[in-house]
C-alpha cells in the first residue's frame, strides 16, 4: 500500500460504504488503482472475459437482488466495449453503476493520442445512460456517489456511469468519510388523485390491470386488485408479478393481438409500471377511446412517463406499492366488474394465440419448469426460445424471475446474465435458457462460470442460426444469407473450457440433465436441436 491514499481508495470506500459486497470487471492500466484496494475491502470481484458480459452480469444482479451492479472497466474500449449492456439497463430501468478512468484534466477532445483516447468519452456514455458524471478530484467522489444511489432509489432507476480521470485516480486522496444518506420516503399519490381513481375503478365493467416491470415491488399488492376480480395482464418485464395460475392472471401476453384487443375494449385501464412500447406491443396499437367513455390510469414513479405511447386521462404519480395500497384502501373489496368467467375467455383466447407462435417451444418449457425447483430463475436472451417460449409457456409466481433483455432486445445477455444472478443469490437455482447464435455472442464466458465454479445449466437451443432473421427474409420475399451459421461442436467445446457439455435427444432428457446440473460443481452445457420453422 502507498502512504498516501489515492483516488481508487475514494471509489472503493465509497461503494463499500453503499453496500456493495460484488463487483464485475476487468483489470486494465488505467484503472489498477481500483484494484489496489479491492483486496482488503472484503467485496468480491468477477473478473469476466469480456466488459459487455461484465455489464450483463451486473445488470442481471440488480434485477435478481434488488440492490445496484457495479462494473469497473479501464478506459477507452473497456468502457465502450459495456455500452451495449449498458444501453441494455437502460432501456429496462436496471440501476447499474459503471465506473471507468478518464483522460487525465484538461485533456479531453485534445486528440494527442493517449492511450485509449476516445473523442469524448463522457458524452459517448452519456448518450445510453441516465447519465454520466465526471469528477474533477477524489474528495469529490463520496457524494458523487452517494447522489448516485439516492437517485437508485428517488427516481427511475437507470444505469450511470462515473468517469475519473486517470491522474484524480493516481492522485491523492485526503481520506474524506464516505457515508451513505438516509433514504428519502417514497414517493405518494396525492389522496385526491387516488380517490378519483378509485371512483372510476369501482364503477367499471370492464377493467384491465397491465403490470410492467416497475410493479415488480407491488406484486402483493397486484395479487390483492386480482383477488377482487381485477383481471391482470403484464408485460414481459412484468411476467411474474402474479401468480399465472390466479384465476384472474391473463398471462405475460401484452404483445398479443388478443391483448390489444381486451385493451381496447376495457372501459378503464390501470397502466402499473409499463410505458407500454414497441418492445411490450410488438408492433399493436393501444386505442382506448374517447375521454370520459374509457378512462387510462397510469401509475409510476417517473411523471415523465404518464402520457409516453398512451394519454393518462388518471396520472398517478408515485411508487406502485404506495399508489395501489392507496387503491385497496380506497375501493370495495369486490368491484363490480367481478366475473371470473370473463378472465377465463381472456385467457384462453390469449394461449391460443401464443400457442400457435409457441411451437417447437411448449414442450421445452414444460419439461424445464415441471423438473426445475418453483423459485427458478431463467435467464434468457433475444431468442426465439425465450419471447416464443418461455415468455408464455413457463408458468411463473412472484418467485420466480426472467431475466430478458426487453427493450434493447440484445444477443449475447442470457448467459452472463445468468452468471450475474447465481452470483447475487447464490443458493437460489438458476438457469441460462438460449438459441444457438446468441450462445455464440457470449459463450466465452463460460469461463468465467467455470473459474467461479457456478452450478448452471447452459442450455443451448439449436435451431439452425438466426431463425429469427431468416422467417423475416422469407417473409418479404428476399433470398436468406447470413443467417444459416456453421457452428461448433457445443459440448465439445465446453469441455475444453472446463464445463460439462452433453447433447439432449428429448425434452425429457434435457430436463434430467438440467435438473442434474443443479447439483454439480461448475457449469453444464446442454446442447439441444430443434427443426426450425
Amino acid at each position: 500500500m502507498p502512504d498516501v491514499l489515492t483516488g481508487g481508495a475514494a471509489v472503493i470506500s465509497a461503494l463499500r460504504a453503499h453496500g456493495i459486497t460484488d463487483i464485475f470487471g476487468i483489470p486494465g492500466t488505467h484503472n489498477l488503482e481500483l484494484y489496489r484496494y479491492l483486496p482488503a475491502s472484503g467485496m468480491r470481484h468477477v473478473v469476466t472475459r469480456h466488459e459487455q458480459g461484465a455489464g450483463y452480469a451486473a445488470d442481471a444482479y440488480a434485477r435478481v437482488s434488488g440492490r445496484p451492479g457495479v462494473l469497473i472497466t479501464t478506459s477507452g474500449p473497456g468502457v465502450t466495449n459495456a455500452v451495449t449492456a449498458l444501453a441494455t439497463a437502460y432501456a429496462d430501468s436496471v440501476p447499474v453503476l459503471a465506473v471507468s478512468p478518464g483522460p487525465p484534466r484538461g485533456t479531453v477532445g485534445s486528440d494527442i493520442g493517449w492511450l485509449h483516447e476516445v473523442k469524448n468519452q463522457q458524452a459517448a456514455l452519456d448518450a445510453v445512460t441516465a447519465r454520466s458524471i465526471r469528477v474533477e478530484t477524489a474528495d469529490e467522489v463520496p457524494e458523487v456517489v452517494a447522489d448516485i444511489f439516492e437517485g437508485f432509489v428517488t427516481r427511475r432507476p437507470r444505469p450511470v456511469h462515473l468517469e475519473i480521470p486517470v491522474d484524480v485516480l493516481e492522485g491523492s486522496w485526503s481520506a474524506r468519510e464516505c457515508a451513505s444518506r438516509p433514504v428519502p420516503p417514497a414517493v405518494r399519490p396525492a389522496p385526491e388523485a387516488v380517490e378519483r381513481v378509485a371512483t372510476v375503478l369501482a364503477r367499471a365493467r370492464q377493467p384491465i390491470l397491465v403490470a410492467g416491470g416497475g410493479a415488480r415491488g407491488a406484486a402483493a399488492e397486484v395479487r390483492a386488485l386480482a383477488d377482487r376480480g381485477l383481471p391482470v395482464l403484464t408485460t414481459v418485464n412484468g411476467k411474474g408479478v402474479i401468480d399465472e395460475s390466479h384465476p384472474n392472471a391473463l398471462g405475460a401476453g401484452a404483445r398479443l393481438a388478443e391483448a390489444h384487443r381486451a385493451m381496447n375494449a376495457a372501459d378503464v385501464i390501470l397502466l402499473v409500471g409499463t410505458e407500454l412500447g414497441d418492445s411490450d406491443l410488438w408492433g399493436g396499437s393501444v386505442q382506448p377511446g374517447r375521454p370520459g367513455e374509457r378512462f387510462v390510469v397510469r401509475v409510476d414513479l417517473d411523471p415523465a412517463q404518464m402520457h409516453k405511447n398512451v394519454r393518462a386521462d388518471l396520472p398517478l404519480v408515485g411508487d406502485a406499492r404506495l399508489v395501489l395500497a392507496a387503491l385497496l384502501e380506497a375501493t370495495p373489496a369486490a368491484l363490480a366488474s367481478r366475473d371470473e368467467r370473463r378472465s377465463g375467455r381472456l385467457r384462453s383466447a390469449l394461449d391460443a394465440e401464443a400457442e400457435q407462435a409457441g411451437k417447437p417451444w411448449a414442450a421445452i418449457q414444460f419439461a424445464l419448469s415441471q423438473s426445475l425447483p418453483p423459485d427458478t430463475v431463467v435467464a434468457g436472451d433475444s431468442s426465439q426460445v425465450t419471447y416464443y417460449g418461455t415468455v408464455h409457456s413457463w408458468p411463473f409466481t412472484p418467485a420466480n424471475r426472467l431475466l430478458y433483455p426487453t427493450g434493447y432486445a440484445t444477443l449475447g445477455y442470457g448467459i452472463p446474465a445468468a452468471i450475474g444472478a447465481k452470483v447475487a443469490q447464490p443458493e437460489r437455482p438458476v438457469i441460462a435458457l438460449v438459441g444457438d447464435g446468441a450462445a455464440m455472442f457470449s459463450i466465452q464466458e463460460l469461463m468465467t462460470a467455470v473459474e467461479q465454479r457456478l452450478p448452471l445449466p447452459i442450455v443451448v437451443v439449436d435451431n439452425g442460426g438466426y431463425a429469427e432473421i431468416r422467417e423475416q427474409m422469407v417473409e418479404r420475399d428476399i433470398e436468406p444469407q447470413g443467417v444459416d451459421l456453421r457452428e461448433p461442436d457445443f459440448p465439445a467445446l465446453a469441455r475444453a473450457m472446463g464445463a460439462r457439455g452433453c447433447p439432449s435427444g428429448s425434452e425429457d432428457e434435457l430436463a434430467a440433465l438440467a435438473a442434474a446440473a443443479l447439483e454439480a460443481d461448475g457449469p453444464t452445457l446442454i446442447h439441444h436441436r430443434v427443426q426450425p420453422a
